[in-house]
């Protein structure tokens, strides 16, 4: 079945099951510049050895993706979304994904302050910016971009501009979620190539940021999933009330 985007007339029709991870369902259109992501209420956390399923949560991050990326394209961040078709499911440009996780961080917490011995809750001096290498069978390796220039899966041109974008996603970010009375402590996005351009991809969502309440440092999100705190999927849908949405 064909639905319509936008004011425009024009229409695109959900076609095969193009991939599928641990979050999403990706599918292809009858326009070869765009594809339908379908979001799923399955949840992973430690590179997928822990899995379980939050009745809701596709919903909560197709639609918060939505408004981050609607409100970071009017700031001048160039998005892959197209446009949202329902609850689960969005139409989005057909990119060629660049194979790096890009994570910035704000507070330490988490793997970072692991291996760092720091204190979970430092608020770091500057924002840090790291890539994993995309690949499930090696865990989604950290590497710098020297390793992703020299496997290949950048070029140093494109490597500045992810960081470029990616800082800039970072200011914005910190300061809607701040206004919302949340700390963003980190986040994890992604970046295509489309049509020449290097463009923000994937999602961002409760499954990519690390966000705490300001007064309380209470784990919001996520993180409830992940370290078993228990009242995962109403944490998911305070997004809702959080966002507006």
């Amino acid at each position: 079945m064909k639905k319509q985007l936008g004011k425009e007339r024009y229409f695109v029709e959900k076609l095969d099951l193009l991939y599928e991870g641990k979050a999403k369902q990706v599918f292809l259109t009858d326009d070869p510049d765009l594809l339908i992501v379908d979001y799923k209420d399955d949840a992973t956390a430690f590179n997928g050895e822990k899995k379980g399923t939050i009745p809701g949560k596709g919903a909560v991050n197709n639609r918060m993706s939505n408004q981050f990326f609607r409100m970071l394209e009017k700031k001048g961040i160039p998005t892959h979304y197209v446009q949202e078709l329902s609850d689960t499911e969005t139409v989005v440009k057909k990119a060629e994904i660049i194979p790096l996780k890009v994570i910035i961080r704000n507070v330490a917490a988490g793997s970072f302050s692991k291996k760092l011995g720091i204190e979970e809750g430092f608020q770091l001096l500057e924002p840090t910016l790291e890539f994993s290498y995309k690949n499930d069978a090696l865990g989604d390796p950290m590497i710098n971009d020297y390793y992703a220039i020299a496997i290949g899966a950048a070029q140093r041109n494109e490597i500045e501009r992810i960081e470029e974008l990616a800082f800039q996603v970072n200011d914005i970010l910190k300061e809607a979620f701040w206004n919302l009375g949340i700390r963003l402590i980190d986040f994890k996005i992604e970046f295509g190539r489309y049509k020449g351009q290097i463009i923000l991809a994937d999602e961002i969502s409760s499954d990519t940021c690390r966000l705490w309440d300001m007064e309380t440092d209470e784990k919001l999100y996520q993180d409830r999933f992940r370290h078993d705190l228990g009242e995962v999927e109403g944490a998911y849908q305070e997004v809702f009330r959080h966002l507006g949405l």
